[in-house]
């Protein structure tokens, strides 16, 4: 956190408390604002200024904290203090598409039962400065206030939410003040009721879910429930580099340990490398085909979409027919769709090790390769496997548990590290009908992901 530029900000407002109180009341304020009591030398704005230059360092972001409690900063400051101190926080990512859903999702909804509190939390959240003048002393709100008023209450069949956030701004909030602003909208100040609050996060959460992340029942307050933004997967982290594609071991090295750079030593052709950032949306067909266009230099899109496709199938083996059967219907069942939807990549590297299974002994890491990986918007990542008699049998074709207590441990270790795990028996997909279970099974994994098809 930036100490010395919180404290550059505030410092003016801190001298400007010299209009609070008398000189003999300092102490006290000081006390109760939690900064050092100063000396009774020079002029009032010198004290405070000497109160809050004793302020430890590590005490600045509980004052500031306090001044944002109590509203003793102006709006922009208020701003200004908030974003620094949100800089360690973590960051629930909800990009401008999913906000516009949110709006539009709660256009069906009366989007607040208490005006007041609805508008101290409008100027809790944004810049919004309110000017005295002939309206205001009748008792209706003037300015910005005004305008929502006049849409949301005097008039309330031109309520419009979506306007409502382009008129604020939300569409271009920092992530941190969005989620504070929801949090606030489901307040039980602003929906009176419990079951308004439920309603309005029913409704909310059906595109907030699209993107990985809802509002959750987190506490209680005053026999209200608290609703909070959470993320929905688990998985530790974006993902970094994806090899995939490879029909064997590939041998790998660090270009540069330091900066996480990979490079495939050998047999380069026998594995596909996207080291590309991999945003909320995850990584569709699209951003795939983008990238093999840029890496083959192929500036046709048409034989970019061709040969790529060509290249994943071609790394699944010919001795697993329902492998390739899942990979050939998923790619055929969608049609127009494919561009925008998550891209199933075959033949996925999780672990990786320089050593061999017996050289490492029974401290190798299990699921060395994932049959299929999608990477879902949100941060969700779907692992299909498709299993063959060798998952659960030995050479003889005789049941091996072993074999199948290391495939259950597999298992567990991917749930565990925010993986989601599908199987498919291998006969499954050897039936005149195992193109259309796998389409049905993919219509019910986006709609559980909340991904949107035609």
């Amino acid at each position: 956190m930036d100490i010395p530029a919180l404290r550059d900000i505030l410092r003016p407002t801190v001298g400007d408390f010299k209009d609070l109180c008398t000189n003999t009341f300092i102490p006290e304020r000081c006390i109760e604002l939690g900064l050092p009591v100063p000396d009774d030398v020079g002029s009032k704005r010198d004290r405070w200024h000497a109160a809050f230059d004793a302020l430890e360092d590590i005490d600045v972001p509980r004052f500031a904290q306090g001044l944002v409690d109590r509203r003793h900063l102006s709006p922009q400051v208020r701003n200004d203090v908030q974003d620094i101190l949100w800089d360690d926080t973590p960051v629930v990512v909800i990009p401008k598409r999913h906000r516009r859903d949110v709006a539009r999702a709660l256009q069906s909804l009366v989007l607040f039962h208490h005006w007041e509190s609805f508008a101290q939390l409008l100027k809790d959240v944004f810049v919004i400065y309110e000017a005295v003048s002939w309206a205001s002393l009748t008792g209706e709100p003037t300015g910005v206030l005004g305008e929502i008023f006049r849409h949301f209450v005097r008039n309330e069949e031109d309520a419009n939410v979506e306007w409502l956030f382009d008129y604020l701004t939300v569409f271009d909030l920092s992530d941190n003040r969005f989620s504070v602003f929801l949090k606030g909208l489901t307040s039980a100040d602003v929906q009176i009721d419990i079951e308004h609050q439920m309603s309005i996060v029913a409704a909310m959460n059906v595109p907030l879910k699209a993107c990985g992340v809802e509002m959750r029942h987190i506490d209680e307050h005053e026999g209200y429930p608290v609703y909070s933004l959470v993320a929905l997967h688990t998985a530790h982290a974006r993902p970094k580099n994806l090899i995939f594609a490879s029909s064997i071991k590939p041998d790998i090295r660090f270009r540069d340990a330091v900066n996480n750079d990979i490079e495939i030593a050998s047999n380069a052709n026998d594995c596909l490398f996207y080291d590309r950032p991999i945003g909320v949306e995850g990584l569709r067909w699209k951003d795939l085909q983008q990238w093999w266009a840029d890496t083959s230099m192929e500036k046709d899109p048409q034989a970019a979409k061709k040969t790529l496709y060509q290249r994943l199938l071609s790394c699944l083996p010919k001795s697993s027919p329902p492998q390739r059967l899942l990979f050939t219907s998923f790619y055929s069942a969608f049609g127009k769709e494919i561009p925008d939807l998550p891209a199933l990549l075959p033949e996925v590297w999780l672990h990786w090790d320089p050593k061999t299974v017996a050289q490492r002994g029974v401290h190798a890491l299990l699921n060395h390769r994932m049959d299929f990986l999608l990477l879902l918007p949100g941060g969700a990542r779907v692992v299909i496997e498709v299993d063959g008699v060798q998952h659960y049998a030995d050479d003889n074709c005789r049941a091996d548990t072993r074999r199948y207590a290391r495939l259950a441990a597999g298992d567990r270790e991917l749930k565990l590290a925010g993986y989601e795990v599908y199987r498919f028996g291998g006969i499954e997909l050897q039936s005149p009908q195992s193109s259309i279970m796998v389409e049905q099974f993919f219509k019910a994994l986006f709609s559980r992901h909340h991904i949107r098809m035609n």
